[in-house]
Parts: C-alpha cells; structure tokens; sequence
C-alpha cells in the first residue's frame, strides 16, 4: 500500500486555495453517506471545521427543514370563542349565586340582631352532637 506524505501548508497556502463546487459537493455526499467524517476531511485537507459547515450548509441535502405554520381553521376559532363565552357565562352565574349567599348571611344577621336570637346555631345541631346521639331520639322543643 503507498502512504501518503502529508503536506503541510503554510497560512498563507491555504487562503489562496479554492475548491471546486463539484469537489465540495462530493465531500459532502461522502460525510452524509457516512463514509469520512468532518474530522478526517479536515486533517486531509488542512482546512478548518467552520469550512467544511459552509460547504454542508451549502451543498448538504440534510439541510434546515422551513418552519412550519399552523393554520387555525375557523371553527377552531369559532370553538374557541363559545367556549370563552361560557367560561364568561359560568363565572357570571358564580358571581350571582355569591351575591345570594351573601345577601342571605346578611339577612340572617340582621334577623339575629332584630330577635335576639342565635339563629345560625338553632337552625341545626352541631354534627358532633347528631353522631353522639345517633342511637337516642332526640326531641327538640320550641
């Protein structure tokens, strides 16, 4: 087998050098198809890393893929719309129903304050006192 003297280059060699389109193109099919690496090429050619990028960035069949867009059907809109309504609606009614609830606690104060009764703890027994006599009868008098 010969070997292969390795020649090296001064700076000055190597940025007057020029490669083919048709050299680059090659070396980049090989890179792709797996058969040298960009190190090797390197070493071989006495060029740099940033070089052999251009030429696979240029000649390269893996290159960037486009970005893609998403296009939004318009019922997707439409969809998204009538459920921001009903999220609106939903909050709407929550909103009302605390407005109840606030309105009867007030009403209940002020029916405390009026007859001078407890009414919130006379409404029901406490839920210890129904588990302690769940086996008795209770009775409760007005």
């Amino acid at each position: 087998m010969g070997t292969q003297t390795k020649q090296i280059m001064s700076v000055e060699q190597r940025r007057r050098r020029h490669f083919s389109d048709s050299f680059k193109q090659s070396k980049v099919h090989e890179i792709e198809a797996g058969l040298t690496r960009i190190c090797d090429l390197c070493k071989t050619y006495q060029c740099t890393t940033n070089t052999v990028y251009r030429w696979i960035q240029k000649f390269g069949s893996m290159k960037k893929k486009p970005e893609r867009m998403i296009i939004e059907n318009q019922s997707d809109t439409q969809q998204l719309l009538a459920l921001k309504k009903q999220v609106a609606e939903l909050e709407r009614v929550i909103g009302q129903k605390q407005i109840l609830l606030d309105f009867k606690d007030k009403m209940i104060e002020l029916a405390e304050e009026h007859y001078k009764l407890d009414i919130k703890k006379n409404f029901l027994p406490h839920p210890r006192i129904l588990l302690e006599n769940a086996g008795k009868k209770l009775v409760y008098i007005k």
